[in-house]
């Protein structure tokens, strides 16, 4: 069973809601092709998880060690004693194998913004003009003629200015994932007019997601389940920061 390694970047995760979590706790245990466990999760044999499960934040720590362990690798897991590797290790290494530009000299939360602004460029690349005019228009950015250069650098601004504009990024780029690897998307009533831009957003993150697998499958296929959970763990970030 994974030993969960005390890590200050993943300690949020108990006042997360169980509703963000439970996307979280079923990637790390499911094969979303055809439900089934995965064959090297550990999570659904706690006493944690037996005793809990779907209050997802009674056992939280359960859930940070499993995060904890995918990241790192197997057999020197088993010489840390069942412990992975902390958060922002693992986060760090996946965006290596996105090839996301960032310092390691700033904060987890900056390099998380990153590998999310990461599989918008991915996306945005892949769309048509009218496309990008929707999205802009779903995500509130005023732009003549939007490409995917000048509605990447509007969102950058719009982050540097406002939390929100963050939480918004993360809750439309995570919420088109969830859809596209769980088949449901994240619950946020609140914001209407972005289910517009995630609407725009399904087939090109489809097709950025198939693409990263496909570079992933020969780095390990590990990393088909910690990039999306650094992506998860991104918006649930996010949304605690706003909130």
């Amino acid at each position: 069973m994974a030993t969960y390694r005390p890590d200050p970047d993943l300690c949020f995760l108990g006042q997360c809601d169980n509703d963000d979590l439970e996307f979280l706790v079923s990637l790390l245990t499911h094969d979303p092709k055809d439900g089934s466990l995965r064959w090297s999760e550990t999570l659904t044999g706690t006493d944690e998880y037996k005793r809990h499960h779907p209050d997802h934040q009674q056992y939280w720590q359960a859930i940070a060690a499993e995060v904890q362990t995918f990241g790192a690798n197997s057999f020197a897991s088993v010489l840390r004693g069942g412990k992975g590797v902390t958060y922002r290790e693992l986060l760090c290494d996946a965006c290596d194998n996105m090839k996301v530009n960032y310092s390691k000299k700033t904060s987890t939360e900056n390099i998380e913004l990153n590998m999310l602004l990461k599989v918008l460029e991915t996306s945005l690349s892949e769309m048509s003009s009218d496309e990008l005019n929707e999205f802009a228009s779903g995500m509130e950015i005023e732009l003549t003629n939007p490409t995917p250069e000048l509605i990447l650098m509007a969102i950058q601004i719009a982050i540097r200015a406002s939390g929100f504009a963050a939480y918004r990024l993360a809750v439309v780029v995570v919420s088109t994932v969830a859809k596209a690897l769980l088949g449901r998307g994240l619950q946020f009533g609140a914001f209407v007019l972005l289910t517009r831009a995630i609407s725009v957003l399904a087939g090109p993150v489809g097709w950025a997601l198939s693409s990263l697998w496909l570079a992933t499958d020969l780095a390990g296929p590990a990393y088909r389940i910690t990039i999306p959970s650094c992506l998860f763990i991104a918006y649930m970030r996010q949304k605690a920061l706003y909130q």
